[in-house]
């Protein structure tokens, strides 16, 4: 059968929260059972929006990871929490039974996502339930998915095999794969919330012009793990970097090869580097 599962590019995520919005215009006010009891007006981000910068002045970067429950094939909260009160479907989604789990306001610290919440009101947990009610009624998209203007979140019924082939194609990961939960919401480029980059501006100095075409290398060790080329700006970047002591190498046609111990704990932008003419 075909399942639920989500994709969710942080590249083309602009943080304009269409999908929060859509998601409160769904659930508040409206009780869905048997998946859900009304959202309340406050306190809930069912799809909540995390911010991270990267980097300083003058070259920093924004990301926005949309976060909403990872519907996990080994959930925590169906393992911590009293038998029968969070259940899985067959499409894969997990559901927090609203009539058994009221009363149960510690299945809310049962996620390591922080995305069940506590409806004081109707005293009982909550959290994305993936829009199953819509699920049953034939949509193919969710309401976060069907409003995002840029592409950024992606519902796909598929097929776990189906799926399992565009993850590798598309290189996709999950996040906190080292909680072992197996999540049915796989990122793209998630590297911009998990990783870091080194960056800088290359200019000529007997010109002092920008060094545009110049070939920044990343190197850990003995093995190059990075490479970029500088823009018209002599703006270059190497992303996708694990904390650690690395070497970088500067170098354009004409001018003498520059070498640079860097020191990564979070992005770093290494301002001007000076190429001497050879």
């Amino acid at each position: 059968m075909k399942s639920w599962h989500m994709i969710i590019d942080l590249s083309l995520c602009h943080d304009c929260n269409n999908c929060f919005l859509a998601d409160k215009d769904e659930f508040v006010g409206n009780d869905f059972p048997p998946y859900s009891v009304a959202q309340p007006w406050y306190g809930h981000r069912w799809m909540n929006i995390g911010r991270k910068e990267r980097g300083q002045y003058p070259m920093v970067d924004v990301a926005y990871m949309p976060v909403p429950c990872l519907h996990c094939d080994d959930a925590p909260c169906m393992k911590d929490s009293p038998a029968g009160m969070i259940y899985k479907r067959e499409d894969g989604l997990v559901i927090i039974d609203p009539a058994k789990a009221k009363g149960h306001p510690e299945i809310v610290k049962t996620c390591p996502w922080d995305v069940i919440f506590w409806n004081e009101e109707a005293q009982v947990p909550q959290k994305c339930t993936g829009c199953a009610h819509l699920m049953d009624e034939g949509w193919k998209d969710t309401r976060c998915s069907q409003v995002c203007p840029t592409g950024a979140i992606k519902l796909v019924l598929a097929g776990d095999d189906e799926f399992a082939k565009i993850v590798a194609a598309e290189g996709l990961d999950v996040f906190k794969p080292e909680l072992g939960a197996k999540p049915r919401v796989y990122y793209k480029n998630l590297h911009k919330w998990t990783k870091a980059f080194i960056g800088g501006t290359a200019v000529f100095a007997d010109t002092d012009e920008c060094a545009e075409g110049a070939r920044a290398v990343v190197s850990l060790g003995d093995k190059a793990v990075g490479e970029a080329t500088s823009n018209n700006y002599g703006d270059f970047l190497v992303d996708n970097l694990e904390p650690g002591t690395y070497e970088l190498t500067l170098a354009a046609p004409g001018y003498e090869e520059l070498k640079k111990s860097v020191e990564l704990a979070a992005s770093v932008s290494l301002g001007v580097i000076m190429l001497a003419k050879a």
